[in-house]
Formats: C-alpha cells, sequence, structure tokens
C-alpha cells in the first residue's frame, strides 16, 4: 500500500504519434473548414509580418539621412505608415477573433463526435467489462477525458498552425534584413529544443498518472453516494473520508509535479529568450556604429526576432497541453478498443414467434476460465412451464439466466429455444422474447408512466395503467401528486425499495414477453404485497415459460419444476411435493425456513 504522500510509478504514455494520429482522423468532417482557418491565419501571419518593417521604417522616417541617424523627419511618410500600421493591427484583431470563433465550432463538433463515439462505443461493450469496473471511473472517462482532449484541441490547434507559419514568416524576414543578426539569434534555438524534450518527458507520464488517478477518485465518489445509506448505516463516514484523502492526496501529489514541472517551462524560456534579445542588441550595436544598418533595422528586427521565439515557446507550452489531451484521448481510446459483443453469426435468423421451449445440454460456464461456476448442467423446460431455480448463495442459479440472455456465452455445451441454438438468433430478437425483473431493479430518471413503457414505447395510457394494476402498482402511483407523471430520482430514489419493484414488474408485464425471469423479483416486497402480486405474477406467467430464481421457498411451491442448484450442478429436480418427499436437500432447506417462519409467528 501506499502512503498518502507516497511516491507513485506514472506509467508513460503508450503511443504518443499513434493516438495524435487517431484524434486527427476525427478532424475529417473539419477539414474544409479548417482549410479557411488556415488561410485566416496565414492572412493573419501576412498581417503581423508587416507590423514589424512598418515600424523599422517608421524609426527610419525620422531620420532623412538614412544611416547617420540624424536629419529632418519625414511626416508625410511617418504619417502614412502610422495609418498603414493601425490598420494592419485592427485586421489582426479581427482575424484572430474569427479563427477563434470558428475553432471553437469545429473543436466542440469534434468533441461531440468523440463522445458520440464512446457513448455508442459503451451500449457495445459485453456486460463483463461493466461487472469488472467501477462506474465512476467509466463516467469519467467519458467526462474528465473528453473535458481535456476538448480544451486540448480548442487551444492548440490554430497556436500550432500560427505558430508554424509565423516562426516561418520571421525567420525569412530576419534572413532579409541581416543573416548576421539571424545567426546571433538563433544561439538559443537548440537551447530551446533541449529544455522542452527534457521537461515534457517528465511531465508526460505524470499527467497519464493524473488522469488515471482522477478516474479512480470518482469512482470512489459515485461508489460512496449510490451507497450513502449503508455507509451511514455501518458509521462508515470517517473510513469513506480517509479512503476519499487517500485517493486525492496521490491525485494532489501527481498533479502538484505535473503543473510544477510544467510550469518550469516558462521562467526558464524567459531567461533563454532574454540571453537571445541581449546578443542580438550587441551584435546590432556593433553592426550599427559601423553604419552597416539602420536603427530602424535593428528595431524591426528585434519585433522579429519577439515574433520568431514567442511561437517557440507556445509550441513548447502546447506541447505540455498535448502531453495531457494525449492522456485523456488514450484513456478513451481504451475503451474505443475494447472488445464488443460478439457480431450475430452470418446465418443468425431473427426470434419471432416463440413457443418458449428452453433446452440446456452439457453446459458449462466460468467467469474465469479456471473458476467453473457451471459444470455441464442439462435440463429441458418445456414451452409454457414454470421452472424454479434454488439453493445456496453463489451456487450458480443467476448464471443460469445471463447465460439464456446472452449476457455471457456458454465455455461449453448449448442452449436452445424452441430447437435452435441460441448463438444462431440474433441477439436483438433473442432477448426482446425475455422480460426481466431482477433482484436489484434500475429506474431511470424520468416519470413513472416513461419508465412503465420502457419495454414499449408506443403503449397507451390505459394500458400502463391495465400493468401497472395487475403489478399492484397502481395504488400507491395515485397516491402520488402527479401519479403517473410524477418524476423519479436518479434509480427512484424518491420511492421505497418495494415501490421500485413493483414498477419493474409493471414494466415487464407491460413488454408482454414470451419467456420471463423473475431474480427474486418479491424480494423487497412485504409479505401482504407478495400476496396480491403473485396472483399478478401467475396470471402472467400462464401460457408463458418462466424462470424464477428464489430463496423463499414458499413463493415457488407451484412451479412445474424445481431444480436444486449446489456447487453448478442440478442435485435435485421434481415439484414441491415430489421433492419434499425425496427428504433430501430441498427438503431441508423448506424444512429450516419453515421453522424460521414459526419461530417469528411465535414471537
Amino acid at each position: 500500500m501506499r502512503g498518502l504522500l507516497g511516491k507513485a510509478t506514472a506509467p508513460k504514455p503508450k503511443n504518443f504519434k499513434g493516438t495524435l494520429h487517431r484524434l486527427w482522423q476525427y478532424f475529417g468532417h473539419e477539414r474544409k473548414l479548417l482549410s479557411f482557418i488556415l488561410l485566416l491565419i496565414i492572412v493573419d501571419a501576412g498581417v503581423t509580418l508587416t507590423a514589424p518593417y512598418l515600424i523599422g521604417h517608421s524609426i527610419d522616417a525620422m531620420s532623412s539621412n538614412g544611416l547617420a541617424g540624424m536629419g529632418i523627419v519625414n511626416f508625410k511618410l511617418l504619417k502614412i505608415l502610422i495609418i498603414v500600421l493601425l490598420v494592419a493591427y485592427v485586421t489582426d484583431a479581427v482575424l484572430v477573433f474569427l479563427q477563434g470563433w470558428l475553432m471553437a465550432g469545429v473543436s466542440q463538433r469534434i468533441v461531440a463526435s468523440l463522445r458520440r463515439s464512446l457513448f455508442g462505443k459503451l451500449q457495445k461493450l459485453p456486460v463483463s467489462y461493466f461487472d469488472a469496473r467501477s462506474h465512476g471511473e467509466i463516467m469519467s472517462r467519458l467526462t474528465n477525458d473528453i473535458d481535456n482532449v476538448s480544451t486540448t484541441i480548442s487551444q492548440s490547434t490554430t497556436q500550432l498552425m500560427s505558430g508554424a507559419i509565423t516562426i516561418i514568416g520571421s525567420l525569412v524576414m530576419m534572413l532579409i534584413l541581416s543573416p548576421t543578426l539571424t545567426l546571433a539569434s538563433l544561439i538559443t534555438v537548440p537551447i530551446l529544443y533541449l529544455l522542452t524534450r527534457m521537461v515534457t518527458r517528465r511531465t508526460g507520464p505524470l499527467f497519464k498518472q493524473q488522469q488515471v488517478e482522477l478516474g479512480q477518485l470518482n469512482g470512489h465518489i459515485e461508489e460512496t453516494i449510490s451507497g450513502m445509506e449503508v455507509v451511514k448505516a455501518f458509521n462508515h463516514e470517517e473510513k469513506a473520508i480517509a479512503e476519499f484523502e487517500a485517493v486525492n492526496a496521490r491525485l494532489f501529489e501527481v498533479g502538484l509535479k505535473a503543473q510544477i514541472r510544467s510550469g518550469f517551462m516558462m521562467p526558464l524560456m524567459n531567461v533563454i529568450n532574454n540571453i537571445g534579445f541581449a546578443a542580438v542588441a550587441m551584435v546590432g550595436g556593433v553592426l550599427a556604429v559601423k553604419g552597416l544598418i539602420t536603427v530602424g533595422i535593428i528595431a524591426s528586427f528585434l519585433s522579429y526576432s519577439r515574433q520568431f521565439v514567442r511561437p517557440l515557446n507556445d509550441l513548447a507550452n502546447i506541447y505540455n497541453l498535448l502531453q495531457s489531451g494525449v492522456a485523456g484521448a488514450e484513456r478513451v481510446f481504451e475503451v474505443l478498443d475494447e472488445a464488443e459483443e460478439k457480431d450475430d453469426l452470418p446465418q443468425a435468423i431473427e426470434l419471432k414467434s416463440t413457443r418458449g421451449q428452453v433446452v440446456f445440454e452439457q453446459v458449462s460456464f466460468g467467469y474465469r476460465p479456471e473458476v467453473p461456476i457451471l459444470k455441464k448442467v442439462s435440463f429441458t423446460a418445456e414451452a409454457g412451464s414454470s421452472t424454479a431455480l434454488v439453493g445456496p448463495t453463489g451456487a450458480g442459479k443467476t448464471t443460469i439466466v445471463n447465460l439464456l440472455t446472452r449476457f455471457y456465452d456458454v465455455t461449453g455445451g448449448t442452449i436452445y429455444i424452441d430447437g435452435v441454438d441460441i448463438r444462431n438468433y440474433t441477439r436483438d430478437s433473442l432477448r426482446q422474447c425475455f422480460g426481466i425483473v431482477l433482484q436489484d431493479t434500475y429506474l431511470f430518471s424520468g416519470t413513472i408512466k416513461e419508465n412503465i413503457k420502457y419495454g414499449k414505447p408506443d403503449a397507451t395510457d390505459a394500458q400502463v395503467q391495465e400493468a401497472a394494476a395487475m403489478a399492484n402498482a397502481d395504488v400507491f402511483i395515485r397516491r402520488l401528486p402527479h401519479q403517473y407523471d410524477t418524476l423519479l430520482a436518479e434509480n427512484g430514489g424518491n420511492l421505497s425499495q418495494g415501490q421500485r419493484q413493483l414498477l419493474a414488474i409493471a414494466r415487464v408485464i407491460l413488454s408482454d414477453p414470451s419467456i420471463l425471469i423473475l431474480d427474486e423479483a418479491t424480494s423487497s416486497i412485504d409479505t401482504r404485497t407478495e400476496l396480491h402480486i403473485q396472483d399478478a405474477l401467475l396470471t402472467m406467467m400462464k401460457g408463458r415459460t418462466s424462470f424464477i430464481i428464489a430463496h423463499r421457498l414458499n413463493t415457488i411451491r407451484d412451479a412445474d419444476t424445481i431444480m436444486v442448484i449446489d456447487h453448478g450442478e442440478i442435485v435435485e429436480k421434481g415439484s414441491h411435493d415430489n421433492l419434499i418427499g425425496q427428504k433430501g436437500f430441498y427438503a431441508q432447506m423448506f424444512e429450516s425456513q419453515f421453522k424460521n417462519l414459526e419461530s417469528e409467528d411465535n414471537d
């Protein structure tokens, strides 16, 4: 474990050039506009490069004797030069505004496209990806890392283009004015290059690590806020704060190092630039004394020298910004490069009218290959039958329904629906035939009506109310201030757990599926409500193949088949009465629960 202020090893960027190249591909639809922006930059560079030239001539206009340095001021020429200079500065301001305005639109469209690609990718990733990662860390990639890329694109693109053009243009003008002074001013360039290379080698990995730590911090915050009731129930506040402080301290440490080391760049460059200006002034003074150049040329040359050096400084700072942006882009592309759910087979067919016969034939599966969860499980659920899955926690009950819905694919054996391997059905059509109520239900932000209609958006209000009535949800909905138009907080936070479960059941009833999967569907509902909802579920289950996962065995007594799962194998199978008569695993479980219920009643 690292201490709060312990040293963290920063990973190096995997592929700086490759990431930039991939990022450039998102500029594809904007290249015409970028070409126009480049044209504006070229025109602006031309205008900018005329300013020092005009300043030099203005100074020389004050001395009509040229190299002598004294004489009559040419006011007519000076007036014209000043007017042209003012026009140049105004034109420069307008062109810079246009560049920034147009580039803002370009950068936001590119980032919107990147964000769209990332969110679309998340919809295509398998459930296993989300099971293995913190949701907050995934959110960080969609928000913080994307924003980092946005800042980099908006601030660096025009500066890179204008900087390159200004450097070339300034160098040409310097050579025209005085090759000797140009040579004197260029002595600082190798020093600037070495400095930039030295600093960015150290800041690049730090910016990468900064994004990683930021993702971990977001993951911890999201997890803590989502489980705030549990945090408070177990008096975990102080520990949650300590964990936050540990992650925050690591982020502070790496962020501080990145900013300090990148901050060295500007002061050091100013020192080097001042040395360069001093060299130009000294050499220029000698040449002026010898009568080889005018004072105006020296003034112009100093301005061009500044224009030449300033983009070098900007490019060095941009490179630091690029390091941070590339770190964010790499994390985005890591998600985009993740393996998606396997494509449907070329011969895959649509599952339309479903009878609902389900067959597991020697099915094996493990979330990790070396740890099998299911071991050659075989059974048949006839169309329209109800099958209950019971057994200890972790026995493999939920895994069976995860395989049936193809949230995961089997590692051995075959699952058939209506005699066809489910891998030969398109995944979308396969999942449309299922109605699933999970133990941990989820409701989306929106109205109650919208949540119930989630699986059938074209349902009428009457159908929504009928489904809610069947789920015994209509009574509590009508007591709410806005009834079916009541807005829900995140995951239905303004409802009780039981009410959220009722809405989830109503959602499934409305979707009218061919196969039902009830994973502890009534686990969060009180006993009285459960009695009402059991009738609705039994009505809904008629004519449909149903799989019920339950720990409360009294809720599945009427199931056609009860399968007892233990350590990934079916250890018993039969009806309730049949299994009780066998006096095996199921009978012991039922007797144990029955005694507990009797004990509670006596209390």
